[in-house]
């Protein structure tokens, strides 16, 4: 019999003011049911750590860069089940009821399937390539809200601490301990990185990247270049 799930949300955020306490509204009722969120800010200037404390359990506050701040949450969580979410992504109202049954198997993290906020028919065909690439390569992306025993994400020393494809790289080793468990219920992230940069555009960009991180070049000098595409976009 497994142990009684006690969810941690850990979400990691950066100058998100305009849209913070909508998004921890919307994780109130886990709170009541128990579980926590945790929020860990980067460094925002623009009061996003004073709007996001009245709505979480607690606040951290760490250096910038998504897998440094995830990885400060996850050290001050008291949850058996780490979840990791995207500020601009929110979980599907089954959310509960699927890691419930995550928590019953045999399996040490899953994901979510996501789908795009945005109602262009593109970005459904979009999000069904992502879904199904997920599901073939057991490889999964920070938008799908990976979720992970606390035990296993402490075992393999959390998220290395680059700048880029951090997500990608846990995928690999948690993949190694165990297949993903996969829920088709999607959690719902923001279409407005895909809208401003246009969707063909991004995912030229990041299938380009991705494939240069599987061929070896460092994260460093892909982080440089993503950057560098998304201001001139």
């Amino acid at each position: 019999m497994s142990e009684p799930l006690k969810l941690t949300v850990v979400m990691p955020v950066w100058r998100e003011a305009a849209a913070i306490q909508q998004t921890l509204q919307a994780l109130q009722p886990l709170r009541q049911a128990g579980h926590e969120v945790v929020v860990v800010d980067g460094g925002s200037d623009d009061g996003t750590a004073s709007l996001a404390e009245p709505l979480c359990d607690r606040l951290v506050c760490a250096g910038k860069g998504r897998a440094v701040q995830m990885n400060a949450g996850a050290r001050v969580a008291t949850g058996n089940v780490l979840l990791f979410l995207h500020a601009d992504t929110r979980l599907p109202a089954s959310a509960l009821k699927h890691l419930l049954r995550f928590n019953e198997s045999g399996s040490a993290w899953g994901r979510f399937d996501v789908r795009l906020s945005g109602r262009r028919p593109l970005f459904r065909v979009i999000a069904w390539f992502m879904n199904t690439r997920s599901r073939l390569s057991g490889i999964c992306t920070g938008d799908q809200a990976v979720f992970v025993r606390q035990g296993v994400f402490e075992a393999l020393g959390g998220f290395r601490e680059q700048p880029l494809m951090e997500d990608i790289e846990l995928s690999r080793r948690l993949r190694l301990v165990s297949r993903p468990y996969c829920v088709d219920s999607p959690v719902i992230t923001d279409s407005r990185r895909w809208e401003k940069q246009g969707p063909w555009r991004t995912i030229f960009l990041m299938w380009r990247l991705r494939w240069r991180y599987w061929r070896g070049e460092s994260p460093e000098s892909l982080a440089r270049e993503y950057r560098s595409d998304v201001r001139n976009a």
